[in-house]
């Protein structure tokens, strides 16, 4: 047991049910498609070897590669047994080391490239002391962020299948991978936007809790290649027995939407360069930053009664609470007015807030976040002019609805948010009012559900929200008045302040690759 754990952290080793595999090349076989040879990358125990040939028993070439050289010996003697007269090959090799563009080269065409890759994160192997990773490179020429094989957390994954589409590119092939949902869809994102030969692309939604026991959301991804190929986008089975595609997701005018057709239809409504969609306030110590209310007193997550200025406090709202519609039940501490402020000023502004943060800087001095290192000491980030205005529009990151909230002033005070929401700040209850008449509008809907992939781990961003234009949206519905001029001038120059803090902020996430950071700025991330 204790090796199948050592196993399963060292190299995401979740071997591939026989009933499966046979699935899945019944599946491929049913598309017409007919190899010519087949490259099991990280074969395992030999499950897909030994479906591939049941399937396909005309095949000329069939080779496997498996760095556990116990699994190696288990696949060739599976192999060995069941086809005694076929020449199976199967290597003890490295993924990461091995020469893939010499051994795809001399593989007759059609090439089915079949196979479950790992499915575990980077920083899931740090953790259990795992080398079996890729050495690291920028693969996406990104600035200052690390790139998938760098420090952000990716999927070991994604990193092979990019690899196995480009062995593709150009060719007449076929990938049949196993792997996360999100994975899939970073992958043909990754082959799209670098334009490589791609004629049809399908995702089949699979039960990973059936076969694997693993609560995630993934699919078998099917992508064929062909010289000639130049589609943009996929078509998505409910299961592998599905005759029928319930959606179809692609690349249109560079962005990764979730229903081309929901797409087309609302294109119009698209913005560029928006910014009036803000994240909320990230703190990262709630046991200090954030308080409840006991007995008319403020008591903070280590059971401490506090005592503090209340010019810096604030009333807080939550994902849940936006999920539920309840009003604040904490308080937040907020330090700063602005990302440029120094929260040293708190010494002569509010010294009993300074004395408290003060007391506690053995805790806020050991947040992990990346964008409070060279930073003014007890500082938060997603502050400004904008986190205190008195009304505003309010979701939920996290969860999966559309269910944008009115956020109103709560005993004379503005509520902030946390960094699991976003918002659109309001001046006046009219705004705050028509503003939510139009998000909740149909066209506003339609059109934000056809970008949104709501198995991801946060569906909704600011970057999402913002790539609607208001002032297109106000026109479709016959709202132009003087109040949505305004909110439709806030979504291009929100707050001064705001876009000098971009400005200041921008260079320092990029340069510490903070992976949140990046999002919340909208800057490329893996």
């Amino acid at each position: 047991m204790r090796d199948q754990k050592q196993r399963k952290a060292e190299f995401g080793d979740f071997q591939t049910p026989i009933s499966l595999a046979r699935e899945i090349c019944s599946l491929i076989a049913r598309t017409g498609f007919r190899p010519a040879s087949i490259l099991e990358p990280t074969c395992g125990t030999g499950s897909f070897l030994k479906a591939s040939l049941e399937t396909f028993p005309e095949v000329s070439r069939i080779l496997g590669f498996e760095i556990n050289p116990l699994y190696v010996a288990q696949a060739q003697h599976t192999c060995a047994l069941t086809f005694p007269h076929t020449s199976v090959r199967v290597h003890q090799s490295d993924f990461f080391l091995t020469n893939w563009a010499e051994i795809v080269e001399d593989l007759p065409e059609p090439i089915l490239v079949i196979g479950n890759p790992p499915w575990v994160t980077n920083t899931a192997l740090s953790t259990w002391g795992s080398n079996n990773v890729p050495m690291k490179s920028n693969l996406d020429n990104l600035r200052g962020i690390d790139a998938l094989t760098g420090k952000s957390n990716f999927d070991i994954s994604e990193w092979m299948l990019r690899k196995n589409i480009e062995w593709l590119n150009g060719k007449n092939g076929l990938l049949a991978m196993l792997c996360k949902t999100t994975v899939a869809r970073k992958v043909l994102l990754y082959a799209w936007q670098n334009e490589l030969r791609i004629e049809a692309a399908s995702v089949y939604i699979l039960d990973a809790q059936e076969y694997f026991g693993a609560s995630v959301d993934a699919c078998l991804l099917l992508v064929r290649s062909n010289p000639m190929g130049n589609s943009r986008e996929c078509l998505v089975f409910r299961s592998l027995h599905a005759q029928q595609p319930d959606s179809l997701f692609g690349l249109q005018d560079g962005m990764l939407v979730a229903d081309v057709k929901s797409f087309l239809k609302w294109k119009d409504l698209t913005g560029t360069g928006f910014r009036g969609w803000r994240s909320g306030i990230k703190h990262d110590c709630s046991k200090v930053f954030e308080l409840r209310v006991e007995r008319g007193n403020f008591l903070n997550g280590l059971g401490e009664f506090v005592d503090l200025e209340p010019e810096v406090l604030f009333p807080l709202l939550k994902s849940s609470d936006l999920a539920t519609h309840r009003k604040p039940r904490r308080w937040m501490v907020v330090p700063q007015r602005a990302m440029s402020d120094n929260p040293s000023r708190l010494r002569l502004d509010a010294p009993k807030t300074w004395n408290y943060l003060t007391a506690h800087a053995h805790l806020l001095d050991k947040r992990k976040s990346s964008i409070y290192r060279n930073r003014p000491r007890f500082s938060v980030f997603g502050v400004g002019l904008y986190s205190f205005a008195p009304w505003k529009v309010a979701i939920s990151g996290l969860y999966k609805k559309l269910d944008f909230v009115q956020v109103t002033p709560f005993q004379g005070r503005p509520v902030v948010l946390d960094d699991t929401c976003y918002f659109f700040p309001c001046q006046s209850e009219e705004e705050c009012n028509l503003l939510y008449e139009l998000v909740t509008s149909e066209p506003a809907r339609e059109f934000w559900s056809a970008l949104i992939f709501w198995d991801a781990k946060r569906p909704i961003t600011a970057q999402l929200l913002n790539s609607l234009d208001l002032m297109v949206l106000v026109q479709l519905l016959g709202k132009e008045c003087d109040i949505a001029r305004t909110l439709a001038e806030r979504q291009i120059v929100e707050y001064t302040e705001g876009a000098y803090q971009r400005l200041l902020f921008r260079e320092e996430a990029v340069d510490y690759g903070d992976e949140q950071v990046a999002n919340e700025l909208d800057l490329p991330a893996a």
